[in-house]
């Protein structure tokens, strides 16, 4: 191999810059925006297109303007917030399988939810209220995490096995509410699965403004975060107090992640499988990764119900059953699982 063919031109130059690979993901993004809006039952894609144009009548208008259209944003911004959650966190704890879904964050959100809904308090049809119980339950089972790991908060393999139990723990609790409450199974199952069935507006103007205030929170927390990652000797070399840095951390990965399950539930491993798609694309500077698993985590979420939409239209014909739905939480589980095990038995294999 010559020199020339070692030293990469300006085309390949350009497309490793972050400002390109980050404008890619912005039209991908519009993309799988796009696909969701026109995916669905009630209207079609021609009847889509006119309702936009202006047009269509009052039907259309109303599931398109008032239906489609919030649940894509919803959608997008939940995507948002669990991808920089999960990056925080792992970030934060220095442990690559430390995603919401395993350190006790949305077990606890969901756990907040569920039982503010069996007692009456909160239910899937009042956002606010749920917003505020699914932070108290992602602090608390955060918090029991903290408590459990002491002084070993930095120790990604303490922090990993403590996670694990205290997700179990919450889980266990909040089946036991389920049982004193059974009658709630129904409004509460799509917290459990995850789903953006009936997502409106009301959603929408209560998810932005908090997903935009913690959001702009863990950007500014990329200087620490980015030494974190490096060990705490390192970042205590660098003058950071690594406790402070760390809670901050934590409380903005709490935040992000209480505002996607108070709006869409649980989606299994959103959280922990983009923060590592988001560092394989923009690499180690969270000050440009952070924004990238932003994007990366709005086009899984949109792009799952885009695909559940789809798949739920043809299970519907398929078994004639005009009211099948299947829950974007389902999938989502179904295909990060599966990445999961690949990733695993990729790794045992290079060993």
């Amino acid at each position: 191999m010559t020199l020339i063919e070692t030293v990469p031109g300006p085309a390949q130059r350009a497309l490793r810059a972050p400002g390109v690979r980050m404008a890619c993901l912005a039209l991908l993004v519009a993309a799988v925006a796009c696909a969701d809006l026109f995916a669905g039952r009630g209207v079609t894609p021609e009847g889509v297109r006119v309702v936009l144009l202006g047009g269509g009548d009052p039907t259309a208008e109303h599931i398109v303007l008032q239906l489609r259209l919030p649940r894509l944003l919803v959608a997008l911004v939940a995507g948002a917030c669990l991808g920089v959650a999960g990056l925080v966190l792992q970030s934060a704890l220095r442990n690559p399988l430390a995603g919401p879904e395993v350190t006790g964050v949305t077990p606890g959100a969901v756990l907040g939810a569920v039982a503010a809904t069996g007692l009456g308090l909160a239910g899937w049809e009042s956002p606010t209220a749920v917003v505020v119980a699914a932070c108290l339950g992602g602090f608390a089972g955060a918090g029991l995490l903290w408590l459990l790991t002491g002084r070993e908060a930095g120790d990604p393999e303490q922090t990993a096995v403590y996670g694990v139990l205290v997700s179990a723990v919450l889980a266990g609790l909040t089946a036991v509410v389920l049982l004193v409450a059974p009658g709630e199974l129904g409004s509460v199952v799509q917290w459990l699965i995850g789903s953006t069935e009936g997502r409106v507006w009301q959603h929408w103007n209560l998810l932005w403004p908090w997903a935009a205030f913690w959001g702009a929170a863990a950007w500014l927390l990329a200087g620490p975060l980015t030494l974190l990652r490096c060990g705490d000797e390192q970042a205590s070399a660098a003058g950071l107090a690594t406790g402070r840095g760390r809670g901050a951390a934590l409380v903005c990965a709490v935040a992000l992640t209480a505002g996607a399950v108070s709006a869409v539930g649980a989606l299994g491993f959103v959280g922990l499988l983009v923060p590592h798609l988001a560092l394989a694309v923009f690499g180690a500077d969270l000050r440009i990764t952070l924004p990238g698993a932003a994007l990366l985590g709005a086009t899984v979420v949109c792009g799952a119900d885009a695909a559940a939409q789809l798949l739920s239209r043809l299970l519907a014909t398929a078994l004639e059953a005009d009211r099948l739905t299947l829950p974007v939480g389902a999938l989502t589980t179904f295909v990060g699982a599966g990445l999961l095990m690949a990733v695993a038995r990729r790794r045992a294999d290079e060993r």
